[in-house]
């Protein structure tokens, strides 16, 4: 919805005069002094001032500074990412899937076939998503040989490509953190890196599970708190994946035929640091809240067994609800920190308003515009009713969650990965700039909302990644392309 431009104009106007208060203040006291002094006042005032008295002003103020510094946690960077592009033989469009399901009637009957078929037709993926060879083979391979087979595909392919985007060496990397859900065999997949790169003998392990898809947000949270501790100059090595080859669940649960329908094979890396040398982003804010508390939200997303013993994930028909609720919480804390005054303020005064109109009149409160303090916004692609529900709440426009939907479309749920796909979308466009900002929002089992604001430091030079040109132009992108100097073919 358009508004009109004296709307905007003095929306604008307020913004900055809020979010500048001191400024305003100083300079209208300025304005209200300047007349009464003249000119020779101040260079008489300004003589009369000892040039010691002008060394220890400087002295006291960078000492101030340096304390300052000293009491404030150490900054953390994102030196570089690598996300997995996945070969075109992987593919799976919705006939390979229709005719691999009416070629196994002995593991899926007809009406859970329509079931499923159904649900791909309207989950916003398209038709170019890709599975691990397991799903390819009837009935599906799900051995611990094809699931190492396709762990090893993934994750050495995202950090070869982390490596090859950066100059950091594999001997520089400190700590090393890899995160997937559901399956992690021994040796668990950090050590299976540590091999892979020979990375140093003292390097610090962590292998992460049973998390979901906010597990690459928790890992960023995780490094964050071992980087403000380390000394200066250290590296965290995360990984992100969900092996999807041993969870392929061959029941007739609906519930439990989602996963089928949605997780596609996915991978990402990422570098962080304490130093700014070679660093691409700073990371700003760290939120996460966990709503396990309530058992609807608990067993939200729980891996059980239906009534035959077939082992799968469970998604409730209210994830999109709970995603709502988790989002809420998380942003009653995320809000202050990264809001400006401007926004706070409106808040502040409808919650004031609600008060003291309390039985009288229904207030409805004010919805802050995220906007104002985000230039691109990435909502983890968990299907297109978790997207809806964010977009509807947070009031966002259809250009804001394109990053989302496109990424959805083209690789579908790639659990934990899925947000550096969004941010490598955001950049192939060429919208990403010097002093953007950056709000990532994961959901995860448990369950558990995860945001994340990160400022760009320097736009990246070779930004493709895992988005051939090809794949930037479909119709649900063609629309806004234009609106951020995106590339043209």
């Amino acid at each position: 919805m358009n508004r009109p431009l004296h709307v905007k104009f003095l929306k604008t106007m307020y913004g900055l005069v809020v979010n500048n208060f001191l400024v305003v203040v100083a300079l209208a006291a300025a304005a209200a002094v300047a007349p009464r002094t003249s000119p020779e006042e101040v260079l008489a005032l300004a003589r009369e001032i000892r040039p010691v008295h002008c060394l220890l002003a400087l002295l006291l103020a960078a000492a101030v500074a340096k304390l300052r510094r000293m009491g404030r946690p150490k900054d953390v960077y994102l030196v570089e990412y690598g996300c997995f592009r996945p070969k075109p033989w992987f593919r799976a469009p919705f006939a390979t899937c229709l005719e691999h399901a009416h070629l196994m009637p002995y593991l899926v009957d007809e009406e859970s076939v329509s079931f499923a078929i159904r649900l791909l037709e309207r989950s916003g993926l398209g038709e170019e998503t890709c599975v691990p060879e397991a799903y390819h083979y009837m009935p599906p391979d799900r051995s611990l040989e094809a699931s190492r087979d396709e762990t090893e595909l993934v994750i050495f392919s995202a950090v070869d490509e982390v490596f090859a985007r950066t100059s950091v060496k594999p001997e520089e990397i400190d700590v090393r953190i890899v995160n997937c859900s559901i399956f992690t065999p021994t040796p668990v997949f950090a050590d299976m890196v540590v091999n892979r790169y020979k990375l140093r003998a003292d390097v610090q392990n962590v292998n992460l599970s049973g998390m979901g898809c906010s597990a690459g947000l928790v890992s960023v949270g995780l490094a964050k708190n071992l980087l403000q501790t380390a000394r200066p100059g250290t590296h965290v090595l995360i990984v992100s994946t969900e092996i999807l080859s041993s969870q392929y669940y061959v029941g007739k649960e609906r519930a439990m035929l989602l996963p089928n329908c949605l997780f596609r094979m996915g991978a990402a890396a990422m570098i962080l640091s304490n130093s700014s040398e070679r660093a691409r982003y700073r990371l700003t804010r760290l939120v996460r809240t966990v709503t396990a508390a309530r058992d609807a939200d608990y067993r939200c997303v729980f891996q059980e067994e239906d009534d035959k013993g077939n082992t799968g994930i469970r998604l409730s028909k209210d994830l999109a609800t709970t995603a709502g609720y988790a989002l809420k919480s998380n942003i009653a804390a995320f809000g202050p920190l990264v809001l400006p005054a401007s926004e706070q303020l409106h808040v502040a005064l409808s919650l004031l308003k609600r008060k003291l109109l309390s039985g009288r009149a229904k207030v409805r409160l004010y919805r802050p515009d995220f906007r104002t303090a985000f230039e691109h916004i990435c909502i983890h692609a968990g299907g297109r009713g978790v997207i809806d529900e964010v977009q509807h709440g947070l009031g966002l426009s259809d250009q804001d969650v394109e990053a989302s939907r496109m990424t959805l479309h083209c690789f579908g749920n790639s659990s934990s990965s899925s947000l550096l796909y969004e941010l490598a979308y955001i950049e192939a466009k060429g919208c990403m700039r010097k002093g953007d900002h950056v709000w990532m929002i994961s959901f995860g089992s448990g369950f558990n909302c995860s945001s994340v604001a990160w400022e760009c430091l320097k736009a990246a030079t070779d930004a493709d990644g895992p988005w051939p040109v090809g794949r930037l132009h479909p119709p649900l992108a063609s629309a806004t392309l234009k609106n951020c100097g995106a590339k043209s073919v």
